[in-house]
């Protein structure tokens, strides 16, 4: 009888079959370090080109293709933006576009591998889309395209060298050390690449002049400064400040980042239907006369009961001055200002000849403008909402008809002329607060600019409703702050305010949202008392 003798392996000397690196994974690796090196290349070259003056678009291709979307966004998903992200939308849009750029990378990276005429037609159509914003900016010019082409240049050859050199050059022979090359130069292209992007955008935004520039700024003489009068703050915790400080102002603009704009380069001109166009520099604005004016502004963005809204004094000089040098034709009936990154408002232009506070700002709350709220210089205008009247970092005001031009936001479905509406919020209580039974304050504000609120009322559920008491009145462009003594009962209640203006309006009570022209309804909250 023949034996069979099966032999085991020691498990001591036992090993798993070699098998190489997944090349799928190397592929779409490679495709990321490609489309790194060309965002990195291009952002570090634009920062460049801005910096020694040789372009006054947009050569940021991330940049101008954030500013492209947001130039095309319907009123409903800028509503939808600032509800849910409020002055962090920007942050988000540009944490999306690293998102959608870094999966669109992976996946060129993975054709690379079978079908790499098709990853580099998908290249090259991703640099024609960005090209298109580019060239679509304000100001484009030819040479805005530079950094974007070299930078998909270098990609291409980042492409080229990973499939060869890497992609290739990958097998069971020594996969750990094709594994560790893949990674060093990966991580190596990618972080070099990111460095020089960010440096380069740091050098050429300018702000170090801004920073400068403000830390220089002097608050120029006011003939009659003005001060919060006596008994304009109820006193009660909770309220908003009258005066809300910078640091917390909302801000509501279509600018991706925020421009930094050296006052030495600055112009405003004025063209239009005038007679003569003016154009003015950062020193001879400074020596106008200038004058400070408490104002509220507002963004039509606000919800009932909203946060996008803020109270300040402003110091500038009077829009009606400047016009008034320019000489206004007749026929004339809006002024369309821009801004240095685009964005356009349309401006009834009684609003900024009736003798009305409408300035051409330089400073809030006793400083220079941030450069987030438009430094070195934006318009602010009392009684509109400011996707009509507040443009920031302005550069050129414009007198035309509402006939032959729009601001940004019309064509976007909203409306032309924009006037605030009688408005009122709670502050305290929060909705969902738990009270002890007694005297409780309830206190918030109401505004309607230009016109002035006479009345606020307050009703407790079904009940009827109650005057409150305001505080002073700064003037008629300022909100006012209000309280209502209520004494609460055990139990769960619900508390709504109304305004009433200086003309007698009551606040419209219809719920609306903010498109196409501001928001309407009575602000509510629910509390429970025990």
């Amino acid at each position: 009888m023949e034996h069979v003798v099966t032999q085991h392996a020691d498990p001591a000397t036992q090993h798993e079959p070699v098998t190489p690196p997944s090349r799928g994974l190397l592929a779409a690796v490679g495709g990321l370090v490609g489309g790194v090196v060309t965002v990195g290349v291009a952002e570090f070259l634009a920062g460049v080109f801005l910096r020694l003056g040789w372009s006054d678009g947009t050569p940021s291709p991330v940049l101008a293709v954030g500013g492209a979307f947001i130039d095309r966004t319907p009123p409903w998903l800028k509503t939808f933006a600032v509800d849910n992200f409020g002055t962090h939308d920007k942050q988000v849009l540009l944490a999306g576009m690293a998102v959608v750029l870094t999966v669109l990378s992976l996946l060129i990276g993975r054709l690379c591998r079978r079908h790499f005429t098709e990853a580099l037609v998908g290249f090259v159509v991703l640099i024609a889309i960005a090209a298109a914003a580019v060239t679509s900016r304000p100001h484009a010019a030819a040479v805005d395209l530079g950094p974007l082409l070299i930078g998909a240049v270098l990609g291409l050859l980042t492409l080229f060298w990973w499939r060869d050199r890497i992609l290739l050059a990958a097998g069971p022979a020594d996969p750990s050390a094709t594994t560790r090359r893949a990674a060093l130069a990966g991580v190596g292209a990618i972080v070099g690449a990111a460095v020089l992007g960010f440096a380069g955008r740091a050098w050429g935004n300018g702000a170090r002049a801004v920073q400068s520039a403000r830390a220089a700024f002097v608050l120029p003489h006011v003939a009659h400064p003005v001060t919060v009068p006596r008994g304009a703050s109820v006193g009660v915790a909770g309220v908003t400040p009258y005066i809300v400080p910078s640091g917390d102002f909302y801000r509501i603009d279509t600018a991706i980042v925020v421009p930094q704009v050296d006052p030495a380069s600055w112009k405003l001109r004025v063209t239009g239907m005038v007679d003569h166009e003016v154009e003015i520099d950062w020193e001879t604005l400074r020596s106008r006369s200038t004058q400070q004016a408490m104002i509220t502004l507002m963004c039509v963005s606000n919800e009932v009961g909203g946060n996008l809204i803020g109270n300040t004094i402003w110091t500038g000089w009077p829009v009606r001055e400047l016009l008034a040098q320019a000489g206004v034709q007749a026929g004339a009936d809006m002024v369309l200002s821009r801004s240095v990154d685009g964005f356009t408002a349309g401006t009834p232009l009684p609003a900024l000849t009736d003798g009305r506070n409408a300035l051409i700002a330089i400073a809030m709350d006793g400083e220079a403008l941030p450069a987030e709220h438009g430094f070195p210089a934006r318009l602010v205008v009392p009684g509109l909402y400011g996707y009509v009247s507040a443009t920031k970092w302005v550069t050129e005001l414009k007198v035309t008809t509402f006939a032959r031009d729009a601001g940004y936001w019309t064509p976007r479905g909203w409306s032309a002329r924009g006037p605030v509406k009688t408005s009122s919020r709670i502050d305290v209580p929060r909705s969902g607060a738990k009270v002890a039974a007694g005297t409780v304050a309830v206190a918030g504000v109401a505004w309607h600019q230009h016109v002035g609120i006479a009345k606020v009322q307050v009703r407790v559920d079904d009940g009827p409703w109650r005057d409150a008491r305001l505080g002073a009145a700064a003037n008629i462009d300022v909100w006012r702050q209000w309280v209502y003594e209520w004494q609460a009962t055990p139990g769960h209640h619900t508390l709504t305010v109304r305004a009433v203006d200086d003309s007698g309006a009551v606040q419209i009570a219809a719920q609306a949202p903010p498109a196409p022209n501001g928001s309407t309804g009575y602000h509510s909250v629910s509390v429970t008392v025990h």
